[in-house]
């Protein structure tokens, strides 16, 4: 196996983010609980249903990236909450819980030796453990950034 650990380090680093974008916890740091469910003017979805989406879509590489029994949820709409507010508030901390469980879990696979991250996997289309990295922080970097605007907007409204 190549001796890869400067790319696994690499990898973990923009898994986290905070170079070339906001990382995940400074982003909803303090963000006002009382507009999580609020879609501001012009923004298609609220704080909540931005950060569900990034969970679920995390939790769908790690789990796929895992096993070949793994059956992801119906796209587009197994990928979003079904209202953009959450029922309880609880709910917003239990999803941000749950996203930083899956990309340690993840940052695990990155970082176990035994796994190579350029062999395709048996199952899927021909995907790697660091083609899945590298969606993750695309994925994650780009609503990430979404949600920054958004708190903007609904700071402002």
């Amino acid at each position: 196996m190549p001796k890869d650990d400067a790319l696994r380090e690499q990898l973990i680093q923009l898994l986290h983010g905070g170079n070339a974008h906001i990382a995940f916890d400074a982003a909803i740091r303090g963000f006002p609980l009382d507009r999580i469910g609020i879609r501001p003017a012009g923004a298609p979805h609220s704080a909540w249903e931005l950060v569900e989406h990034i969970r679920i879509a995390q939790n769908d590489i790690l789990r796929f990236s895992q096993s070949a029994d793994y059956v992801s949820p119906k796209w587009p709409e197994g990928y979003w909450p079904a209202s953009a507010a959450p029922e309880r508030e609880s709910q917003w901390k239990s999803s941000i819980r749950a996203f930083r469980k899956d990309l340690a879990a993840f940052e695990e696979l990155v970082r176990d030796p035994a796994r190579n991250l350029h062999r395709k996997f048996p199952w899927g289309e021909g995907q790697t453990l660091l083609r899945e990295a590298l969606l993750i922080a695309d994925h994650n970097a780009y609503h990430i950034g979404q949600l920054v605007l958004v708190r903007r907007l609904a700071a402002a409204g």
